[in-house]
């Protein structure tokens, strides 16, 4: 007789909150295990339960301290390996190091890859992410990666809020351009690009913003996959101002939202910036102008459609 899987949740301390927002939208509670810090900065996690033969889910937000939480996530990933749960699946809504997917000059590491290889190593056997900095890193794991948008959350927004008004898709470079067409997909709606140069006169401190598309008299929506310390947010909503825009509404998957991000948003003329909860927003880091979009709901989706060996791809049919 074949025995049932069964579903176990697990978390890590550097967002506990969004892993309790999943498991209630699962309808599943979080797996009870031990993490502490011995005093020479060494972590110890212990699974409090048996987790033989389960489909086991570790999500952990890779927010500062970061370094700690991706080692404590391996951590977790090499318990449950060495107690026999039948299927590991790391879920790391924000990828860590994802920034640093190539070399760009000699002698440099590419960090996406060294982490994809770390959660093999441990004993992943599935990675989930949302929004990946770029679509390369689901090569970089050897085995199936479910990489989930963020787009039909965010768009929902977008279109409840600023329904009637006349829409331009913004992507403040080129390296955004191809998530920038799927928002005009979905809005039905004009492209525009911030092309950014460097200014001849002050080599390697000065960049100057051009807009190519259509932006005057219209509400600019600017899309990225992250917002970190918001200087290219910032000086792009300027550029499209000096261009006729009416309205700027910067829009990111990860509020990453390092100093001095905060005070560069509330200083700026953008109206709204809307983001999801990948990440855990500290009280110093909410203002008037932010949006915060749950992610759970997408998160949960997900892991039932992997749970119940369905299908991830149709939950973003016309996205991809």
């Amino acid at each position: 007789m074949q025995s049932r899987k069964t579903l176990m949740l697990f978390s890590g301390r550097g967002y506990p909150e969004l892993a309790a927002e999943v498991g209630a939208e699962l309808g599943v509670p979080l797996t009870p295990l031990v993490a502490l810090d011995f005093a020479n900065g060494e972590i110890f996690v212990r699974m409090e339960v048996s987790v033989r033969g389960c489909d086991a889910f570790v999500l952990q937000s890779h927010t500062a301290p970061i370094n700690t939480w991706l080692v404590e996530q391996l951590l977790m990933v090499d318990a449950l390996k060495r107690a026999s749960a039948k299927r590991i699946t790391v879920v790391a809504p924000f990828y860590p190091y994802s920034r640093q997917d190539k070399k760009h000059r000699g002698r440099e590491p590419i960090s996406a890859r060294l982490v994809a290889d770390l959660f093999k190593t441990a004993g992943a056997d599935r990675l989930m992410t949302v929004d990946l900095h770029t679509a390369q890193i689901q090569g970089f794991f050897d085995g199936p990666v479910d990489h989930l948008f963020a787009l039909p959350l965010l768009a929902e927004h977008v279109e409840r809020t600023y329904a009637g008004q006349e829409l331009t898709v913004v992507s403040p470079d080129a390296g955004r351009v191809r998530v920038a067409e799927r928002w005009t997909d979905r809005l039905c709606c004009p492209l525009a690009i911030i092309h950014k140069r460097r200014d001849a006169d002050v080599p390697n401190e000065v960049r100057v913003f051009e807009v190519v598309g259509e932006v005057a008299g219209r509400t600019c929506i600017l899309v990225d996959d992250m917002i970190d310390t918001a200087g290219t947010i910032t000086k792009s909503a300027d550029a499209l101002f000096a261009n006729g825009a009416a309205d700027v509404v910067a829009i990111a998957t990860h509020g990453i939202l390092s100093d001095p991000a905060v005070d560069r948003l509330k200083n700026s003329r953008i109206s709204e910036v809307v983001v999801t909860n990948t990440l855990p927003l500290s009280d110093d880091r909410l203002f008037d102008k932010l949006t915060v979009i749950p992610i759970a709901p997408l998160l949960a989706r997900a892991i039932t459609e992997v749970f119940g060996d369905g299908s991830v791809t149709k939950l973003f049919d016309g996205v991809s």
